[in-house]
């Protein structure tokens, strides 16, 4: 197994292990912080009035919770998006922190703006001056 495919197993499973372990230990009723907070502000004024309802109305608490997920998976595709582009503008041209990183096959950067042309190993091809030769 590769060092990236270890790296997302241990990321997968600490994701399921933040999801099970509140589920499994935890009881007692979800509610959210809405609910909550309504809730308190009856109980402490009785009396109180919103000055604002809502433009829409969900029919069920299921179609709330899946307008909130497309909401969600919307934001995040936009933000992957936008860090993407964002780091794929900053390899191509040379730089930023991640500039030296090579990858078999991508260009690799010396923190100067030249490309080098990486070998199938990883490393930057003519970048020592060794001849390719690793001594110790």
């Amino acid at each position: 197994m590769s060092r990236f495919s270890a790296i997302n197993m241990l990321l997968f499973l600490g994701v399921i292990t933040l999801v099970a372990v509140p589920l499994i230990f935890v009881s007692g009723e979800f509610a959210g912080s809405d609910d909550q907070g309504q809730a308190q502000i009856e109980k402490s004024h009785p009396n109180y009035k919103p000055w604002f309802h809502s433009v829409y109305e969900p029919p069920s608490g299921e179609v709330s919770s899946g307008l909130f997920a497309i909401q969600a998976a919307i934001g995040g595709g936009a933000l992957g998006y936008y860090f993407g582009v964002a780091r794929t503008r900053r390899r191509i041209t040379g730089g930023g922190p991640d500039s030296g990183w090579s990858s078999p096959g991508l260009p690799a950067g010396d923190g100067s703006g030249n490309r080098k042309r990486a070998d199938a190993g990883g490393r930057a091809a003519g970048g020592s001056g060794s001849g390719g030769s690793r001594h110790n």
